[in-house]
């Protein structure tokens, strides 16, 4: 009997052993894409203007209006809280590789770059948190340093702050007297590159290997002095297509931990004037970089090379390659983006971003099997397989600054088994420390008599997810239904009810048969309208599987008879938007995923 239990303990030890052995191979990174950062509560180094004081909390801060943040696709302000919860949470979970796939600056302003520098830089030093950035069109605004201002900062009294790097502007419809500081103006890639050094930009004598696509060395002769040379900027230039001004690439390759290769790919695509000036480092020679990959494969082709020899050599040298930019490789709206063309056109619903389908071919021949991005706010993978059978899979990485406010865990069980998790940083601590501002704004907007007044019930949000909730849902009637549905469209649709639009066929018999197989009534769809469903689709545009819960799958279910319904109509209109709806409503795996390599499948893990 004791022989017995001896063995047993020492196949348990064993197991165990082999247990801990395997939990220390598993390596996690977390991304965190588009923060746009904005140091709410740094002071300019040129200038003593403090911002505004809250009246509840005596503090200063620095913050753009709230009318500004319900007109964009991000938040401004609050967002510096959730991005703190975030690296909090992943201090949490011992993490200590984390990505930052660009926009990590809002329009790489030194205030504001300098201050996420100093947060990243207490949790390297506190946790001990390795983080890796590359840059994204709001890092870089153009390729080199100019002047810039923001008229919409919060000043005294709700009105608006006008804060500029140059005193040459148009002061006629200033509400209060402009503040000027070199702290607002864009940096180019010089000043923001150097600024943000110590997170992957340049080697480390920790990395066990580090280098960009103009790097001479290779992996077997490396050595960090040696890097150190190769690494500076002026090394790190391309030929701009037809012309003869050279650019910087801050494209890197870094393996921080044996056997994983991070792959940070620098696809801001600068395209030249027709007219230039003459000058080699004049930013107004070039348009911004927010187009993406559809311009890195006309003008940053050397890319595409450097990462077919990159894949090439992991693969021959056994590394796992992860390959991390600011912008998708892969089409992301669930492919509907033909019936948005169709229906809406070519140039609204950020389609001029969506890459075509040479990008992902093109990458996915080079190699790259996993690909992490940003720049659209969205929480969505796209899968691709090439013609000659090569599988690439991009993870949309959504950001802390809209709907949904979340991250991405990539944990690597092994060379072909990797699971992707999202985690939605829903409650953040003093996310609403500044409506207190935000109450002044308003009433000021009331005694103006403003035309456009966002509504004030977002202050009542009960954590950060609603707010963000909120933030969406101004956004849509603030902009998207002005700027993007066509009059006529929108008309037809936005004041309809459910029901109406389930019996636009007026085929009573299909439709009873449809209510009672899915346990559905008709009063069911007498409670909402075409603006709630509208709502819900930019609701899964933007957050994906992680809007089901919110939306319930019974509203998912009437939507799905709905355009059903649509599909039959005699509408073209009404029969793209049913098919964009119901694409959109069925994309790949987003939330909790594990990707097998191996045999190029995506398995669903999220709790339905």
């Amino acid at each position: 009997m004791f022989r017995i239990s001896a063995i047993l303990v020492l196949l348990l030890s064993l197991y165990s052993c082999k247990s801990q052995q395997t939990a220390k191979k598993e390596v996690q990174i977390a991304f965190i894409a588009d923060v746009h950062l904005q140091d709410i509560f740094a002071k300019f180094e040129d200038n003593n203007y403090q911002g505004i004081k809250n009246p509840v909390t005596g503090e200063y801060a620095n913050i753009r209006t709230m009318n500004t943040q319900l007109h964009s696709t991000r938040i401004f302000n609050e967002n510096y809280f959730a991005f703190l919860e975030a690296l909090n949470d992943i201090v949490k979970r011992g993490i200590k590789q984390v990505v930052l796939p660009g926009d990590f600056s809002d329009d790489g302003q030194p205030v504001h770059v300098r201050g996420l520098r100093k947060i990243l830089n207490e949790y390297s030093q506190k946790y001990g948190i390795y983080f890796f950035v590359t840059t994204g069109n709001h890092d870089v605004v153009r390729p080199f340093q100019q002047d810039a201002a923001k008229t919409d900062f919060l000043g005294k009294d709700g009105k608006e702050q006008i804060i500029s790097s140059s005193k040459n502007l148009d002061k006629s419809k200033s509400e209060l007297e402009p503040i000027i500081t070199a702290d607002i103006k864009n940096w180019g890639y010089k000043e923001t590159i150097q600024e943000m050094r110590d997170f992957g930009f340049f080697p480390k004598k920790t990395d066990l290997y580090w280098e960009t696509p103009f790097s001479n060395y290779t992996y077997d002769y490396y050595n960090f002095e040696d890097a150190l040379k190769e690494s500076v900027l002026e090394k790190r230039t391309y030929l701009i297509k037809n012309t003869n001004l050279y650019l910087p690439d801050a494209s890197y390759l870094v393996e921080p931990i044996k056997g994983i290769w991070l792959l940070a790919i620098d696809a801001n695509a600068y395209v030249p004037n027709e007219k230039l000036s003459g000058k080699q480092d004049d930013p107004h020679d070039f348009s911004g970089a927010n187009t993406g990959y559809n311009n890195v494969l006309i003008y940053k082709s050397h890319l595409l090379k450097w990462v077919k020899k990159v894949s090439a050599e992991a693969k021959q040298r056994g590394k796992i390659l992860i390959a991390f930019s600011h912008y998708p490789m892969v089409e992301f709206n669930d492919n509907a983006s033909p019936e948005l063309k169709q229906l809406f056109g070519a140039d609204k619903m950020q389609l001029q971003r969506v890459p075509n389908e040479e990008v992902a071919q093109q990458f996915a021949d080079a190699g790259i099997q996993i690909h992490f991005g940003g720049h659209m706010h969205i929480n969505d993978t796209g899968v691709r397989t090439s013609a000659k059978g090569n599988t690439l899979f991009n993870i949309q990485t959504p950001s802390l600054a809209a709907y949904m406010p979340a991250y991405k865990i990539l944990m690597i069980h092994s060379n072909t088994e990797l699971e992707v998790e999202t985690v939605v940083i829903g409650k953040v601590p003093n996310f609403n420390s500044l409506f207190p501002f935000y109450e002044e704004e308003y009433a000021h907007l009331q005694n103006n008599k403003s035309e456009h007044i966002w509504n004030k019930e977002i202050l009542k949000a009960k954590d950060y997810a609603a707010f963000t909730n909120w933030h969406l849902k101004e956004l849509v009637r603030l902009r998207f239904l002005p700027e993007d549905f066509p009059a006529d469209f929108l008309k037809s649709i936005v004041n309809v009810s459910g029901k109406n639009l389930l019996e636009i066929n007026k085929n009573a018999s299909e439709t009873d048969k449809d209510l009672k197989s899915n346990s559905l009534t008709i009063s069911d769809f007498e409670s909402w309208t075409g603006f709630d469903m509208i709502f819900d689709f930019y609701r899964l545009k933007s957050a994906d599987e992680l809007a089901y819960s919110e939306i319930g799958n019974k509203r998912l279910k009437q939507y799905e008879l709905v355009c059903t319904q649509l599909k039959k109509s005699n509408d073209p209109k009404l029969i793209l938007w049913a098919e964009i709806v119901a694409k959109t409503m069925n994309g790949d795996p987003s939330d909790h995923f594990m990707i097998d390599l191996k045999n190029n499948k995506i398995d669903n893990l999220s709790v339905k």
